[in-house]
Order: structure tokens, then sequence, then C-alpha cells
């Protein structure tokens, strides 16, 4: 590929600009398996980079603190508008940088320092921010966590409400960055009722899997919905917060000025191209396809012999434990973006290992399914893991040299979103 698609940042900076090429390539003649991770289209890939990146904007629409806000406050509000009627919610707030602050700010919203919030463990599966010991949420407020059953690897939502009735949370977390099977929104919601809960469901993982209709929405349920709008929602890189109309003034108020500056007005932009492909026909058809895949690949996958967490999966996102066939999560990863799959090393639940070399890796189909691989490509995806998997075992360099070949052949007739043609 030729630098120059970007000629301003190749003449400026020429350095840059072949690590851009370089990534260009990657991502073309890779397999991209990390379940975070997706191709944005050309429209959002432009609306990410226009003049919007000039403006400074704190405030709401209507009620900024800087003159010359009229493009501004139409952009925003359109996202805003696009956002409130592709999830059917009363209030959304699209400036949260990312899901991290965006997830600070329910905490500022609606607890103090010291409050008990009640989330999923990070190694069962959970996030950071909810609660977890190492995270600013952890110290600043007394996090409690639920898990998964040893058995059958799923929530138990009578623990679940054993717990918080015992704790009686100020807020609950459901949602994670690890949970293959679908949340029922509806039993935590009655468990916060009954514990006087304040309700957050985490969807930053599965939110373009709600907006197809391939996931259940936890509108109607909870009281805040917190996601990133990259992910299997293929926008950019940034967050929202959406809500029931009682809870719109204290989330704004928590987002700006509670926790942030200006907006970032480009990344608005994106989100709001992002949303209006959301909301066409090709998008529900994308999100069952990105389900119908990853279902296919589970299926292929156990029938290589490879343990996975729960069994399979119900949505977009599989958790392999390595453990039987006696290679490291960490080891298995890396042999793999050898071979041109990219996915993580992860840990699985009740995992002995430590997180920074795990039993496990997690995978996705977001990627693939955006650029056109379908539930006939997926044994062919799961022979390819385990020869490389059985490779990382032997230390067998040439076997992890065929198999990349063998995937930039096949993602050669299937070009990704938004990336120039080789």
């Amino acid at each position: 590929m030729s630098a120059s698609r970007h000629p301003a940042l190749l003449a400026t900076d020429p350095e840059l600009a072949s690590y851009v090429t370089a990534e260009e390539s990657l991502q073309a003649q890779t397999l991209r398996l990390i379940p975070s991770e997706n191709y944005v289209s050309a429209a959002v890939l432009e609306a990410s980079g226009t003049v919007l990146q000039n403006k400074y904007s704190e405030g709401y629409p209507g009620r900024r603190y800087y003159e010359g806000q009229q493009n501004i406050d139409r952009v925003e509000a359109l996202a805003v508008e696009r956002a409130k009627g592709l999830f059917g919610v009363d209030h959304a707030n699209v400036q949260p940088y990312s899901g991290s602050p965006a997830n600070l700010a329910v905490y500022l919203a609606f607890a103090k320092p010291g409050d008990t919030v009640m989330g999923m463990a990070l190694p069962m599966g959970g996030h950071l921010t909810h609660g977890w010991g190492v995270s600013a949420t952890g110290s600043w407020f007394r996090g409690v966590q639920y898990g998964v059953s040893a058995e059958t690897g799923l929530i138990d939502y009578d623990a679940v409400r054993e717990l918080a009735l015992t704790e009686r949370p100020k807020i609950i977390f459901c949602g994670g960055t690890a949970l293959p099977r679908t949340i029922d929104f509806a039993a935590f919601a009655s468990i916060a009722q009954e514990a006087g809960s304040i309700l957050v469901a985490d969807v930053a993982h599965i939110a373009g899997l709600i907006a197809g209709g391939a996931h259940p929405s936890p509108v109607g349920h909870v009281d805040v919905v917190s996601t990133t709008t990259h992910k299997t929602l293929r926008g950019p890189r940034g967050a929202m917060l959406m809500c029931r109309e009682e809870h719109a003034k204290a989330i704004d108020k928590a987002v700006f000025p509670g926790l942030q500056g200006g907006p970032h007005n480009q990344t608005t932009a994106g989100i709001a191209v992002a949303l209006h492909e959301a909301a066409q026909p090709s998008f529900v058809t994308y999100a069952h396809a990105v389900v119908a895949n990853a279902k296919a690949l589970a299926q292929a996958l156990l029938a290589k012999g490879f343990d996975l967490v729960s069994g399979g999966t119900d949505n977009h996102l599989i958790l392999m434990d390595l453990t039987s066939r006696g290679v490291p999560g960490k080891v298995a990863a890396k042999a793999l973006d050898r071979a041109g799959i990219v996915v993580n090393y992860n840990t699985v639940p009740f995992d002995p290992r430590k997180p920074f070399d795990p039993s496990g890796i997690r995978i996705g189909t977001p990627s693939l399914t955006s650029r056109g691989l379908g539930v006939e490509h997926m044994p062919t995806v799961a022979d390819w893991i385990s020869r490389a998997v059985d490779a990382a075992a032997k230390s067998d360099e040439p076997a992890l040299s065929a198999i990349r070949a063998e995937v930039a052949d096949l993602l050669s007739a299937f070009p990704a979103p938004g990336l120039p043609v080789a």
C-alpha cells in the first residue's frame, strides 16, 4: 500500500505516515478476532477527521461557554436524537470520551466515596470499572463482586440476589468484557429493585447487537445504559450514557462539568454517522450475522476439541480455556499473532494462572463479519486456530508462517470497510 492516501501527513511527517500505512496493511491482511475491535466505515473515518477538531465546546447544545457553536450544536443534537431513536431511550449523552469515563460519571451521579457498589468480578468476565480493586472505582468505593457458576460458567442469579440483599449496594452493574452468554436484564432489574439499587447496564460489547435486534435490550429494565460507540456498534472510539428522563440532569452534570471539559466534536460527528448506519436494515443483517458466525465458530472449535467457557456463545464473543491443550493463553495468543490471527490472552473463570499469563484467549466475530465472512468460513477459521495452537506447543514457526499465508489469501477476497484497496 502507498502512503499517498495521506499526502499531507506524508509530506509533514513521513515516519508517522509509514506507521499508519503499515497499520492499514496489517488490518487488511490479518484476521482480527479481538471482540472489542471492528472496522469503521469510510464515512465514519471522514467524519472523525473533519475541521470539527478545531472547535472547543464546553457545555451542551444551546448552553455553551463558547460562541460560534451553531454547527456544533446541530452535530451533537443530531447524535443525541439518533441515539434516542435507535435505542428507544428518554435521554442520551454522547460526550463521554470513552467507556471508563462514562462509567465513572455514573458513580459521580449516584454515589459518594465509600459507598458499596456491585459488579461482576474481573476474572469472571467483568470490567475494571465495575468496582474492581485496581481501578479507581475499587479504591474510591467499596466494591463487591459476583461471578459465574463453576459448573456451568453462567451467572447464578440466585447468588447475585443473595449478595445484593446482603450488601445493599448503591449501584449494581450488569455486563462485562468476557461474557459469552445473554444477559438477563429483567432478572437484574428485579434484584436491583429489591435491593434498592441503581441498575446500570454496561453494554459496551453488545451495543451493536442490541441496536440490530440480535440481543435483548436493557431499556425499560435499567436506570442507566453505558456503552462505548466502537466494538459491535462500528463507530469511533467514544462512549454514550443513556437513561430515564428522571436521571438526565444527574448524568449530564456528572459528565460536564463533573468529569470533563469540552467534548471531542469530531468524535461526536463520527458517532452520529455510526448511529445513522446502525439504523439501516443492512445493520440488522450485520448484527445477526455476527452472532451466527460466533455460534458457527464455537461449534467448529468444539469439534476440534477446544474447551469453551459456558460451552459456547449467545453473542459475538467466545472465551477459550486452553488448559487441556497444554498451551498458556499468552503463548497461544502470540503464536496466533504470528500466524496472522489477532486475539487477546484472557483469564477464564477460576483461572489458576496469573492475569498477565492466563489460561485462556478471547475471540470474537465483529471484524470478520464486517469483512463479509460468513458461517461457511468458520470451520476454516477454527482449523487455523487449532493448527496455530498446536504449532505453539511445538514451537513450529514454519507452520505458523503457512497459516499466515492462507489467512492473507482468503482475506484478499474480502476487503475491509474503510481501508484502502491493496
